[in-house]
């Protein structure tokens, strides 16, 4: 089950990316809506990535305290 849904998301992020180049490239409205929902996406991904980073080192993380 755990197989289906990680290749589900991955099939998402890969047709995600190829929405972002074609949409560089001047493609339908439809393929630029999915290519932004895709770039907001990673954007969250990264903020959240960040915030974790940042409490982590706040607290003393990993730096063999």
């Amino acid at each position: 089950m755990a197989v289906l849904i990680l290749s589900g998301v991955l099939v998402l992020a890969v047709g995600g990316c190829v929405c972002v180049v074609w949409a560089a490239r001047g493609g339908p409205r439809w393929v630029r809506g999915v290519a932004t929902v895709t770039l907001a996406a990673g954007q969250l991904v990264r903020r959240a990535g960040r915030t974790n980073r940042d409490s982590s080192l706040d607290r003393g993380g990993d730096r063999g305290e």
